[in-house]
């Protein structure tokens, strides 16, 4: 080439055409390094080689060329290809064959997709998940495991090969969830998140508006569903019970139901502490129909409380209520505290756990110096000590647990006589963090926005994590300090650990606490610190990458207790109640954190014994101790507990003697003694006389031979009657009773109310009870529960720091048995200054309120009055009181109807709305407004504002003739105004060439038609709906599978057009008869233009030729050879014996035929059989037979036989006993014994019974009977010891004898106990 032509690879001839391509053969060497080293001898070698190499950079300066073919090029570089292909498909195959390449995390292929379906239906989430090994699939609904098998009529899980799918059955509102799955290996974990949203129809939305969403228990559409009215009575009801741990107690009611309705039951439902009682292992409940009984298995203390029984019905319900009384087992070592109780695991990450409980009521002889708490893993029964210094606090972290095992946890408490018994172990908790389950913390309720999008993290693999925040001190005691951070933001999925440091104020120098290994929850408890001392915590992250920066410290901390022991109670006031109860009341702990509750103990005046009352400590300040001695005199005290320990106890209650409490005052003044505490004098020895106008209320206080010189103060007395008891609202199966403050609070702030009841029967009136057991601090109640026909009368007292004053004058009603269920005033006894207090009564047909939603989403409550007075009004209130301020709702009253709309509906419109029209006959009505319920009018209101086009079937996809593709869905319900937008991979497509779309509105289908598939295909097909104010949007994918889907396509297409012509139906194919000939067949369909013929071959025997016989013939030969023709073996059964056969098709004398078995048997052929015979089989006959046929070319060995007694005896119909007899009988003496045998053989054999070995003969004390040719029977009558031995039933007949064999033995109670008096 010229020095400044360009270089080019064309090959050119003279007449510059292009005859080639110019190929470098090696590439340009540009020079070669040489070392400058010195070197002071030179050899021979080395001269020789450095020429070499010399000569080759010469050679290889020069540029060769070779002229090449465009032919020859193109085949060149096809060879290279296809070499490259081989080596990397070669690489990929040895990669695959290693073991270590083979493992992998779990990865999802295809990602459950977020539904919304309809209330009702039934909906499933599906996904694909790929690992090695074998990923576990666990699903999750909140956060919370999903178990499928306990809630299988709820719940189906399934698994199939690497798909995985959870389907909901019949969903309702809160099945709106965010469902979590995660699939775990050796190598890692992964989660993905869908989201279900559940939808309420529209004619079940109409229902739900009016009223409440809760049907209540006296509907009048539930009392109607039957035509009756049911009435329930509860007689021998269980009285006030007392048990002792570790005794099984049992409390039931006769539940009697009038009428009777045939196969209807109440429910019937226990509770403990308004809590209801679910069965388990410590619970039982039982409903014979009749009669209700629940178990307490292994009492506990924790089983103490008020125990209910609830009797529903279509008509109402019936209640009845007793304390329980748990009384501390006995102690083994005398002085040692009682065990705790209430044991629970709160906080529960990877390795970490918080165990509170609750101290006992009894210390022992000395005070509790600490507690030690065991754990155990579950499935075993060892049980680790946590802690080996007692712990004070009734709250301590448990640290190094095991990541995924179970534990239990119990507590026992130690002084200085010993430990007591350990308490109930607690519920079994996972050491797992609930954040590696689900990265998103879901709520109750799901996006409404009809689109659900995903976002996860971006792989942060190799990056060290970033720097922890807000760590803070959560718990700080003598013992231990508990720290606990959130976790950075950028950690990756590979997850975090973190390196905990430590500082002593005053120094600069950081320690590292857990130097070993580090601790994977965001929780961590700090031991072994001084007490008194201030230190600095900060925490630090690490990863496979590194440690991080360290957090920001939380501030000097000082070791301590930072929780204070509980105030001493107030005064107790002891009050009588019955003959063995007595009521205590008592002012609260003030400025008290962290209040578990209260013991109240009791002594018999002249004692010191202190005995508790409660043995699980109880919130109220008031309560009722049973179990008292009638007629002694008691003085009680209260000790408030929290996690920190006792308080002080109060001082000792006055003295009170346990009888029946006076029920009535028969003079206008009582006389009662009243404490009094003084200062900076001695207790005074002269009483205090305080007289009480029961009338007036107005309390005189007169001071008789009172002698003293200083000042005191005397404590308040009890409150007077409340007064203007009312009856504010009246309807259905329900009252509300309001009241006034009583005018004389006693010297201190009412503290609450009691509401009292008693029912009148024929003008006599029954016993007062209490309708709240604990006080009302609001002057207004809602009285449930009544029956028709029935008169109740109330009264309502006051409660103060000295106790529970006298009762108000009482309001008499009378409930009528209408089918209305009208509550109506019979009388009104108000005895306040002559006036009577006004009241309200809904008359017959008054409506009720009731809720709208409408299509804007605004929500309003709406009462109509029918019956408007001139000058009438509507007046809401809330709470019974007038509403005055309008931020919160606007009122709009028009012809008889108000509407009170919610202008910004949220928490703070809960209560129960009333609404009264004046100047009528007491027309009123109201409406409670609950959480639950506020939570469904906002998800109506925004169902209304952004309504969802619900669809029949979601989008789907199919293959159709000539290879056409159509993709189709159809919505349940659509105007004539709905549009359809067809997307893909997010861009709207039209309809042309490729796209035909098809939308028939009638039916609410929705296609779209492609002529076929190609790779550009794959993506994301979408329907995007709009009809008004309502959207729908339904997607199908395409990812991974195209080129299969494209495949298929092809391939319909293909066979569409070769059938266009002749083709084959069936093609070539042959089989062998039954008599040894090949049957060669095909079906040939002929086409001319619409004609279409079909032609079978195997009937066209006579197109065959000659050679083609010939061959057939030969393949009669390789295919069936002489041996192959021989038959399965079979069995025969003989009188003799068994016979073993195999039959010939093809026999000749040159067949040769050998069995193989363990024992000598007679064989042989005759004719066409070939046979081995086996006379009288014993147990020597077991084995293995098999048949070896050779026919000189080929041999067979025909199917093999494990022969056996058993298959022995069912060959041959021999006599023999099935079953039914026992091996040994125990019996009583005296006692009568009956024993059937089933017995089989053909003949039908003869049957004997043997004692002995000795034959029985049928009389008085031996009844043989053989019935139906099947059942044999024998029946001792008395049996005695006489009667004792070794019994057989033998049966016989042609083929063989077999026999039963059993024992029997007969003793004697009285000889046994001697037996064993003896021996003692």
């Amino acid at each position: 080439l010229p020095k400044r032509a360009k270089r080019t690879y064309l090959a050119m001839d003279k007449d510059k055409e292009v005859i080639g391509y110019v190929i470098p053969v090696h590439d340009v060497v540009r020079g070669l390094m040489e070392a400058q080293e010195e070197v002071t001898e030179e050899g021979i070698n080395y001269v020789a080689m450095r020429n070499l190499f010399v000569r080759e950079a010469r050679e290889a300066m020069e540029v060769k060329v070779e002229k090449k073919t465009r032919s020859k090029h193109v085949r060149e570089s096809a060879e290279r290809l296809e070499m490259s292909r081989t080596m990397e498909e070669w690489s990929e195959f040895r990669k695959k064959m290693n073991p270590d390449s083979l493992t992998h995390r779990p990865e999802f292929i295809v990602k459950p997709r977020g539904q919304t379906v309809w209330e009702g239906k039934d909906v499933k989430l599906h996904c694909t998940v790929a690992g090695w090994p074998k990923p576990r699939i666990a699903w999750y609904k909140n956060n919370v495991l999903i178990d499928a098998k306990a809630h299988s009529e709820k719940y189906t899980a399934e698994s199939n090969y690497n798909m995985h799918s959870l389907e909901i059955k019949n969903c309702d509102f809160f099945d709106t969830a965010k469902y979590h799955i995660s699939a775990l290996n050796v190598k890692g974990e992964a989660s993905a998140v869908a989201s279900v949203v559940v939808k309420i129809c529209c004619s079940k939305s109409t229902n739900l508006v009016r009223g409440s969403f809760k049907r209540p228990l006296f509907s009048f559409y539930q009392t109607t569903h039957h035509g009756v009215t049911f009435e329930t009575t509860i007689i021998d009801k269980f009285e006030v019970a007392f048990g002792s741990e570790g005794e099984t107690l049992s409390l039931g009611c006769t539940v009697i139901i009038y009428p009777t309705v045939k196969k209807y039951q109440p429910e019937v439902v226990w509770y403990r502490n308004s809590v209801p009682l679910k069965p388990s292992k410590w619970v039982h409940t039982h409903w014979s129909g009749e009669r209700a009984v629940l178990t307490l298995v292994h009492l506990n203390k924790e089983d103490e409380g008020m125990y209910t029984l609830r009797v529903n019905t279509k008509s109402g319900y019936d209640t009845y209520a007793a304390y329980v009384f748990v009384r501390d087992a006995d102690v083994e070592v005398e002085g040692v505290p009682v065990a705790p109780l209430d044991v629970r695991c709160h906080d529960a990450n990877k390795d970490y756990v918080v165990v509170t409980w609750k101290q006992p009521a009894v210390e022992g002889s000395s005070s509790i110096l600490g507690y030690y708490i065991d754990r155990c893993e579950v499935g075993t029964h060892h049980w680790a000590r946590c802690n080996e210094v007692p712990v004070k606090y009734a709250r301590f972290p448990v640290t190094g647990l095991v990541e995924g095992r179970s534990y239990v946890f119990r507590v026992r408490a130690v002084n200085k006589a010993g430990v007591s018994h350990p308490s109930r172990v607690s519920e079994a908790v996972v050491a797992m963090d609930p954040s590696d389950r689900a990265r998103l913390r879901a709520g109750p309720s799901a996006p409404w926005t009809g689109m659900i999008k995903f976002t996860e993290e971006d792989p942060t693999v190799g990056v060290v994590p970033g720097e922890p925040t807000d760590v803070v001190v959560t718990e700080a005691t003598k013992s231990y300090v508990v720290l606990a951070w959130k976790p950075p933001a950028q950690r990756g999925h590979e997850g975090v650990m973190y390196y905990i440091e430590k500082r002593i104020s005053g120094t600069d120098t950081w320690q590292r606490v857990n130097t070993g290994i580090p601790v994977k929850s965001p929780r961590f408890a700090l031991f072994d610190l001084a007490e008194g001392k201030s230190y600095s915590f900060r925490v630090r992250c690490c990863n496979s990458a590194g440690v991080g920066e360290a957090s920001e410290s939380t501030g000097e901390v000082i070791v301590g207790d930072k929780l204070d022991l509980p105030s001493a109670p107030g005064n107790p006031v002891a009050t009588r109640n019955t003959d063995t109860s007595v009521v205590v009341s008592w002012g609260a702990s003030k400025d008290v954190q962290h209040l578990v509750g209260y013991y109240i103990e009791c002594s018999v005046v002249g004692t010191d014994v202190w005995m508790p009352c409660n043995n699980k400590p109880v919130r109220q300040t008031r309560f009722v101790c049973h179990g008292l001695i009638t007629g002694a005199n008691y003085v009680f005290k209260v000790k408030a507990v929290n996690a920190a320990g006792y308080s002080q106890s109060s001082p000792n209650s006055d003295a009170v003697v346990v009888q029946a409490a006076i029920c009535k005052c028969h003079n206008s003044f009582s006389l009662f003694t009243l404490p009094a505490v003084f200062s900076s004098f001695p207790p005074l020895s002269p009483l205090i006389h305080v007289y009480v106008n029961c009338f007036d209320s107005l309390t005189h206080i007169f001071f008789s031979q009172l002698k003293l010189t200083g000042l005191f103060t005397l404590i308040t007395a009890v409150p007077g009657k409340p007064t203007g008891v009312t009856l504010q609202e009246a309807f259905k199966d329900y009252m509300v009773l309001g009241w006034n403050a009583p005018a004389n609070n006693g010297g201190a702030d009412i503290r609450g109310y009691f509401v009292d009841y008693r029912t009148v029967k024929g003008g006599v009136a029954g016993k007062w009870h209490e309708m709240n057991h604990q006080a009302l601090t609001t002057t207004s109640y809602k009285v449930t529960g009544l029956k028709g026909g029935a008169s109740y009368v109330f009264h309502v007292r006051a409660q103060n720091l000295a106790g529970v004053g006298k009762p108000s004058a009482v309001l008499d009603c009378y409930v009528t048995d209408a089918v209305s269920h009208r509550v109506f005033l019979s009388r009104l006894k108000i005895l306040i200054s002559g006036i009577l207090s006004p009241f309200n009564i809904s008359p017959l047909g008054t409506k009720e309120i009731y809720v709208d939603v409408d299509d804007d989403g605004v929500i309003s409550m709406v009462f109509e009055c029918s019956e408007m007075m001139e000058g009438s009004e509507f007046v809401w209130s809330k709470n019974y009181k007038e509403i005055t301020d309008t931020s919160r709702l606007t009122i709009i009253s028009e012809r008889g109807k108000s509407r009170a709309i919610f202008n910004s509906p949220s928490l703070e419109d809960l209560g129960t709305f009333s609404c009264v029209v004046t100047n009528t006959d007491g027309i009123s009505s109201s409406y409670t407004l609950t959480e639950e319920g506020l939570k469904r009018l906002l998800d109506i209101s925004h169902d209304h504002k952004f309504p969802v086009i619900p669809f029949k079937n979601e989008m789907a996809m199919e293959l159709l003739e000539k290879g056409r593709v159509r993709f189709w869905t159809q919505v349940e319900k659509c105007t004539s105004d709905c549009q359809v937008e067809y997307v893909f991979n997010d861009v709207i497509i039209s309809q042309g060439k490729k796209y035909i779309m098809n939308f028939d509105k009638s039916s609410g289908i929705i296609e779209m038609f492609m002529d076929s598939l190609e790779v550009t295909d794959e993506g994301t097909f979408t329907f995007n709906l709009v009809d008004g104010k309502a959207k729908g949007t339904t997607s199908l994918v395409l990812i991974g599978d195209g080129k299969e889907l494209q495949k298929k396509s092809e391939f319909a297409r293909a066979e569409w057009v070769r059938k266009q012509g002749p083709h084959f139906v069936e093609y070539l194919d042959f089989s062998v008869t039954p008599e040894c000939d090949v049957l060669l067949k095909c079906k040939v369909i002929e086409t001319n233009v619409n004609n279409y013929s079909a032609v079978d071959i195997s009937s066209e025997v006579e197109h065959i030729g000659k050679l083609q016989e010939m061959q057939i013939s030969a393949c009669l030969c390789s295919f069936l050879p002489t041996a192959n023709s021989s038959s399965e073996i079979k069995v025969l059964s003989t009188e003799h014996g068994i016979v073993l056969y195999s039959t010939v098709t093809y026999y000749h004398e040159d067949l040769r035929v050998g069995w193989l078995h363990k024992y000598r048997v007679k064989s042989g052929v005759t004719g066409d059989q070939l046979w081995l015979k086996i006379n009288e089989p014993t147990e020597k006959d077991k084995g293995k037979y098999s048949m070896d046929i050779f026919d000189g070319k080929d041999g067979v060995k025909r199917l093999s036989l494990m022969f056996d007694t058993c298959t022995c005896i069912s060959c041959l119909d021999r006599a023999r006993v099935v079953g039914g007899l026992p091996d040994v009988v125990a019996i009583q003496e005296g006692k009568s014994l009956n024993l059937t045998g089933n017995v089989w053989g053909e003949p039908v054999p003869e049957v004997s019974w043997t004692k002995n070995e000795k034959v029985l003969v049928s009389d008085d004390h031996y009844k043989l009977k053989f019935e139906h040719n099947k059942f044999a029977s024998i029946t001792i009558a008395a049996v005695s010891t006489a009667d004792s031995g070794k019994y057989a039933l033998v049966v016989k007949n042609k083929y063989g004898t077999e026999a039963g064999e059993f024992t029997v033995s007969v003793y004697n109670p009285e000889e046994e106990e001697s037996k064993e008096e003896k021996k003692d």
